[in-house]
């Protein structure tokens, strides 16, 4: 299925931060209100400051999700990758990787351990775990390792 990203604008803010939103909360368990009154917080202030490294991804001239890259040390943070449920598990995802990966030799990122598919995808495509906590994976992703 094709694809194109463009730019996020101002008219975008409500719909980035739902997608954020729903990127944490649907891998996040156990957290009680005061963390989710903090993430909820953090998402409102810190969507809007981010607003310049959003990409929306577009499917026949519809917004379907975003992607967020930013800055990071030695490469590249893939800070967020969010795909409506119809638009997920059609190649879009993968696709998006891959031309990230291929136009930079360092790309990290943060994923749930609960998130058993996009795990696989990333090992897939050559990310290696380097760091953990109690949910998450820190990856790293290093052209020709």
């Amino acid at each position: 299925m094709e694809y194109k990203l463009e730019k996020a604008t101002l008219n975008d803010i409500d719909k980035l931060i739902e997608y954020k939103k729903n990127t944490i909360y649907e891998y996040a368990n156990n957290i009680d209100e005061e963390e989710i009154n903090k993430i909820d917080n953090y998402i409102t202030n810190e969507v809007p400051k981010l607003l310049d490294d959003y990409l929306n991804i577009i499917v026949n001239g519809k917004k379907v999700g975003c992607v967020l890259i930013t800055k990071k040390d030695d490469g590249k943070l893939l800070d967020e990758i969010y795909l409506e449920e119809d638009y997920r598990c059609l190649g879009i995802g993968s696709m998006i990787i891959k031309n990230i990966l291929e136009s930079n030799n360092i790309v990290y990122l943060w994923v749930y351990k609960d998130n058993i598919k996009a795990i696989k995808l990333y090992k897939r495509l050559g990310f290696n775990i380097i760091t953990e906590t109690d949910s998450r994976y820190y990856m790293k992703y290093s052209r020709g390792d």
